[in-house]
């Protein structure tokens, strides 16, 4: 379909018809969708309904980031894909609120999830994208929300919107190819491209640029503070922050430096640009950094907090002595430090009666799924944990449980 059809078509959606429809496809089965359709359709234009079937799968597929929200919400199949999760997005909006935003233009809105937000923390907020169809989403999401009063939604080319007078700009640039569909890892193919979006933002008292969270080091600007942020364990996105904090803003911005923040616990480690520890031999206890922690490149600050050092100069694990709490990293009781070897791991686990098995790697070319179909596991009812690694250069398995009772350690 043309973009006039599909406008014409959303614009149905929000009619009475539409919205009848889209009541009674609520709790609908997607398994049953033919039947669906074929039911619908003797009363309802097809167009229609199948522009009401899209939406109730788009909303199904988008309650993982918007959770209730979803059902009352509206989305395009790239808005689904590119719009920041809920708490990514309110954890921005509340550090935004912080600074003492009153106004903010979002450059590259999409479907409005991150101007629901922002004006949910009590900020003005111009939304502009340039896809009509995407803006007639945002609109309606800020109807449908009861936001509609905070957001002004705007059609129009980001790189031609004027932000003077704006307390501060947030830019979203677009990381998926309009022609093949998949991601970009080149900065300067985003749309707008990176360097523009940064010009964007210096421009503004305040900036918030997200990006994507594996973007090189090497390319992030000196001005800027890069916070990593993980949601449930999951790292979802990078944001360059641009701005001088005033007084008693919480956490304040720290231009040049690295941090990660951990969602939902709001944890934030902020970078002391600290050297790598040196490496040393596995201990009682295994530490493994939280995802933002490595995008961050902070695994030397939480081995500082911990105690302790890495495992190889080139793996992301901390191993330590002692027991130290720390929310950047989950804790690990190790029992065993062997060499791998497939045979001797399958005999350890059928005399510990291990039935089920969580299996992690980093610096193994061991695939985890093909480890498991080897290893065979029977009906034991214990657990344990293994680790597919690299100690001091050598293919190693570490074993052991999550932090909670400890073990006594054997190596081989």
């Amino acid at each position: 379909m043309g973009k006039v059809t599909d406008l014409d078509t959303f614009s149905a959606l929000l009619a009475p018809e539409g919205q009848a429809l889209l009541t009674a496809l609520r709790d609908h089965d997607p398994a049953d969708e033919l039947a669906a359709a074929t039911r619908l359709r003797r009363d309802h234009p097809a167009p229609l309904v199948s522009a009401a079937l899209g939406q109730a799968r788009l909303r199904q597929r988008a309650a993982a980031k918007f959770g209730a929200d979803a059902q009352l919400m509206y989305f395009t199949p790239n808005g689904v894909e590119q719009s920041t999760r809920a708490t990514v997005a309110a954890h921005r909006a509340a550090r935004l609120a912080a600074l003492g935003i009153g106004t903010l233009a979002d450059l590259c809105c999409g479907i409005g999830g991150d101007a629901i937000a922002l004006a949910r923390a009590g900020i003005r907020v111009l939304a502009v994208d340039r896809d009509p169809l995407a803006c007639a989403a945002a609109r309606a999401n800020a109807e449908a929300l009861g936001l509609a009063e905070l957001i002004e939604v705007r059609c129009a080319d980001v790189t031609e919107v004027d932000t003077a007078g704006y307390d501060a700009v947030f830019v979203d640039p677009a990381r998926r190819s309009r022609v093949r569909g998949g991601r970009i890892f080149d900065p300067e193919a985003y749309s707008p491209p990176l360097s523009w979006a940064v010009e964007a933002a210096r421009a503004a008292p305040f900036a918030a640029l997200k990006i994507a969270p594996g973007v090189p080091h090497d390319a992030l600007p000196a001005d800027a503070e890069t916070e990593w942020i993980s949601d449930s364990g999951e790292v979802k996105e990078a944001v360059l922050w641009f701005g001088t904090t005033p007084p008693g803003a919480a956490p304040a911005l720290a231009p040049g430096a690295r941090r990660a923040t951990l969602l939902p616990s709001g944890g934030s480690l902020l970078g002391a640009d600290l050297p790598d520890p040196e490496p040393g031999p596995v201990g009682d206890w295994l530490y493994e950094p939280d995802g933002a922690v490595i995008r961050a490149h902070l695994v030397a600050d939480v081995a500082r907090q911990v105690g302790g050092r890495l495992i190889d100069p080139t793996i992301a694990y901390i191993t330590a002595d002692r027991l130290t709490g720390t929310p950047y990293a989950t804790a690990y009781a190790i029992t065993d430090v062997l060499p791998f070897n497939l045979k001797k791991l399958k005999a350890l686990l059928r005399e510990r009666e291990v039935g089920i098995a969580v299996i992690k790697k980093r610096g193994s070319a061991v695939e985890p799924e093909e480890l498991r179909r080897k290893l065979k596991l029977g009906g034991g009812g214990k657990s344990c944990t293994i680790f597919l690694t690299r100690v001091a250069g050598a293919p190693t398995m570490l074993l052991g449980q999550p932090a909670q009772a400890r073990s006594v350690r054997s190596s081989a």
